[in-house]
């Protein structure tokens, strides 16, 4: 990761007037499960007049009694719970400078707060926000450069924290009601598929990719698409997946050896730009061509936005609408 741009002198000479609010607790270590209390008010009512507590994946937030401004930089995560939400941030990251398109809904009036993994400390600073929501992929560092700035809660990029991240921000927004009404309709509309999909994947060998500067990867069972394949769907898991600890290169030759069935594959122009002809090239390799997915017409290619996380609300929903459409469910 890049380090962050330093921030000048102007910047510090503001912070040090300026009051941050009640200080809060940050984390950039792993989350919590999703057992873990999900983002509820702890000891304040909701209709409070005052700052109240909200807990969210173990830790404790003093947060304003309305929050208007919210200033989103490295969850891409937040930025996909916004559009479920329509939650519009005043600030939010920006992908080679430039808020990707799938997120025009809710950034039409945001400013860009740097890249994904470069935050602008001085631009956020002047938007004053009332909350800024960072990663738990940043580095502790970088949260803690962000709690001089204004209260900060690094949000869960483990896919198994997508309810708590979706109720977090319904709760700091006021919109619990509506984060609630999503999360039903997806476990109802999820065990629906199940029921449909699950006797096509019975026995079969399933597997998501992803390619990024001009390399294959495959993931944990329990990050990008794979909870929504495996755990809700029913798909085997297979070994590679299951003894992947986080994101993990895969080469040709050891996916033609893993032969899957299906290959869902997510390709971003924007992460392959030094290599943008990759996975054209890879469709011809005769390797890949005799791969049994490929042979018989299950690659699914951008099935969704490739730019969307895979392990969040919105991820799973565009997923999940995108499978019942697909010729998979009509093979039953």
């Amino acid at each position: 990761m890049r380090k962050l741009a330093t921030v000048g002198m102007t910047a510090f000479a503001l912070l040090a007037m300026t009051a941050c609010g009640a200080k809060s607790e940050t984390t950039s270590g792993t989350a919590a499960p999703e057992k873990a209390a999900a983002a509820t008010a702890a000891s304040t009512p909701a209709a409070s007049t005052g700052p109240h507590t909200i807990k969210y994946v173990g830790k404790d937030y003093t947060v304003p009694a309305k929050v208007d401004k919210v200033v989103i930089t490295g969850a891409v995560e937040s930025l996909e719970d916004a559009l479920l939400l329509d939650v519009k941030p005043v600030g939010a990251l920006t992908v080679s400078g430039k808020f990707p398109a799938v997120f025009a809904p809710i950034t039409d009036k945001a400013e860009g707060i740097g890249e994904k993994t470069q935050p602008n400390l001085e631009t956020i600073l002047k938007l004053k926000p009332d909350v800024i929501l960072s990663s738990t992929k940043f580095p502790a560092e970088t949260n803690e450069k962000l709690t001089k700035v204004g209260l900060t809660i690094p949000v869960s990029h483990l896919a198994t924290d997508w309810e708590n991240n979706l109720l977090l921000l319904g709760e700091l927004t006021g919109k619990q009601a509506k984060a609630k009404e999503v999360l039903d309709k997806y476990k109802k509309d999820s065990a629906a598929l199940k029921d449909k999909i699950g006797p096509v994947l019975k026995d079969k060998k399933v597997l998501a990719l992803r390619v990024r500067s001009g390399s294959l990867f495959i993931y944990p069972q329990d990050v990008f698409f794979n909870p929504s394949l495996y755990a809700e769907l029913g798909a085997t898991v297979p070994e590679e997946v299951k003894a992947a600890k986080a994101q993990a290169g895969i080469s040709l030759e050891k996916l033609s050896e893993m032969n899957p069935d299906y290959l869902f594959v997510e390709f971003a122009e924007d992460e392959n730009k030094d290599t943008p002809k990759v996975f054209e090239d890879l469709k011809n390799n005769p390797i890949f061509k005799n791969i049994n997915a490929v042979k018989n017409g299950q690659l699914y290619t951008n099935i969704v936005d490739p730019m969307l996380q895979g392990g969040t609300a919105y991820s799973k929903i565009k997923f999940l609408e995108a499978l019942s459409a697909s010729k998979i469910v009509q093979a039953k």
